[in-house]
């Protein structure tokens, strides 16, 4: 049947070969799948008119063997009433009856066989249906996974590379900025360390002076510190 050989040849079709042609293997996989339901639909019908007419069919040789049993059945009244011409005919209409069921029943076990193996071949195309989809889903997932890596790969290579490498390079001219702060910061502590120094050596100077000179008004002054000022 037409609408299997399309649905076998999709399924038996290279996903790779699919893949590498495409532009977009996502929506490729995707579009493949929807086409794939698409089939698998139509054949589902198919089957449903397949099994309608076995039915229709059944019904048919069900019918002529009714009709059959009836003529039958008249024929039997007809020679009851001494009417053979009736019982005749009769019997004419039932060998009419039995013939169609000889000649529908060969059709009949067609349509039995053709039903019940496009109906195996729908449940195994089902199945492959789901598989695909299974399928569908990992390829799309690797797909992302091997986009990601790409523009991670991208990203250390050129534009990004030259980017990360200025990073870089203004890091090491920071580092130098501050490397130079801490050093003026450690010349301009020593150098108010040694003023400091100085300071506090001419500021006690001053005040050793002043308090001798105190005692010496006062005469306070020892004989040591009389001749310590004498000095000065």
């Amino acid at each position: 049947m037409g609408i299997f050989s399309r649905i076998s040849d999709i399924f038996k079709s290279n996903v790779n070969d699919s893949l590498d042609k495409a532009e977009d293997p996502e929506k490729m996989l995707k579009q493949m799948v929807l086409e794939m339901e698409e089939s698998v639909n139509k054949a589902t019908l198919a089957v449903a008119n397949a099994i309608a007419n076995e039915k229709g069919l059944a019904r048919k040789i069900e019918k002529e063997k009714s009709l059959s049993a009836e003529w039958h059945q008249k024929a039997m009244q007809a020679l009851q009433s001494s009417r053979e011409d009736l019982a005749k005919a009769a019997l004419e209409r039932k060998t009419v009856a039995e013939k169609n069921v000889a000649d529908l029943q060969p059709v009949f076990l067609q349509a039995t066989q053709t039903s019940q193996k496009i109906r195996e071949q729908l449940d195994a195309l089902k199945k492959k249906l789901d598989e695909a989809r299974s399928r569908q889903s990992t390829l799309i997932a690797r797909s992302q996974a091997a986009k990601a890596q790409k523009q991670i790969a991208q990203s250390f290579s050129g534009v990004g590379s030259d980017a990360f490498s200025k990073f870089d390079k203004y890091e090491g001219k920071i580092e130098k900025l501050e490397s130079e702060a801490e050093a003026f910061e450690q010349i301009a502590g020593e150098n108010t360390s040694l003023d400091t120094e100085f300071k506090q050596l001419s500021s006690g100077a001053q005040v050793e002076a002043e308090l001798l000179a105190m005692k010496k008004q006062m005469g306070l002054l020892t004989e040591g510190e009389a001749d310590k000022q004498g000095d000065t």
